[in-house]
């Protein structure tokens, strides 16, 4: 069979009477009747196969970067002319001046690394553009990280207590998050540090535990809604920024 491939390659070479096309269509058809000869071209040649597989890997990976980036800077500047309207509640934490001109909305995941990365980030914007920004953390608890909707009920159980209270948390939480695994005496030890009323807390995450979650789910809804689907996300004066990217690129969204 490898030597009517050759064969056919020889001719169809030679007799110059067939198109670029043809000679692929006749390649094709060779193969797809009689796929052993790949299989033994593949046994024969397994290094050169491997490399080539690992080329066109790469290649497809670039082109398919080449087209995420091309379709997110096409909504990028689609968002200057629609900007995003994320819901600002009267009693929401807010972090910074509540009169400056950049607000910052983040939906996040106290579990998720990348969210660590991204507080990372919110924290440098916050200190370059002192009194220039303002920020709001929303929630979005991904399923799979256990102890990121325990941890948002416990953000809520304090804010409602006080605001500073609740940022407080959400700094501590993310000074570590692997600790998160060791459960709920986790969370009290680090409300606790806050300096909050743990009587008060308690009686919060009891008394008023279906408020919270509705709070809760309606950030998640919002998230959804503006095509949040992993985390960290934000949302920069309504333009969206999807991903725990540098201040670089929240510097250009202000620029």
């Amino acid at each position: 069979m490898k030597k009517q491939l050759t064969l056919l390659l020889s001719t169809l070479a030679l007799s110059g009477s067939l198109y670029a096309a043809d000679l692929k269509d006749e390649i094709s058809k060779v193969l797809k009747e009689n796929p052993e000869i790949l299989y033994q071209v593949i046994q024969e040649n397994p290094a050169e196969f491997m490399a080539v597989l690992q080329v066109a890997a790469k290649q497809a990976q670039q082109q398919e970067a080449i087209t995420k980036r091309i379709q997110e800077q096409k909504e990028f500047e689609a968002a200057f002319s629609n900007p995003l309207k994320p819901q600002i509640r009267k009693d929401e934490a807010i972090r910074g001046s509540k009169k400056a001109p950049l607000v910052l909305v983040e939906y996040s995941d106290f579990q998720c690394p990348y969210c660590q990365r991204g507080y990372n980030t919110v924290m440098e914007l916050m200190k370059k553009y002192d009194g220039k920004i303002q920020f709001v953390y929303k929630h979005l608890p991904l399923d799979f990280h256990e102890s990121a909707m325990p941890t948002a009920h416990y953000y809520e159980a304090l804010r409602m207590q006080n605001n500073a209270l609740a940022f407080k948390f959400h700094d501590a939480v993310f000074k570590d998050i692997t600790k998160l695994k060791q459960g709920e005496p986790y969370l009290k030890q680090l409300a606790q540090q806050t300096g909050a009323d743990m009587k008060l807390l308690a009686k919060t995450l009891e008394d008023r535990e279906d408020e919270i979650h509705t709070r809760i789910q309606q950030d998640i809804d919002e998230a959804r809604k503006f095509g949040m689907t992993g985390t960290p996300g934000f949302v920069l004066n309504g333009i969206p920024l999807r991903g725990a990217y540098p201040i670089a690129q929240f510097e250009n969204v202000i620029k």
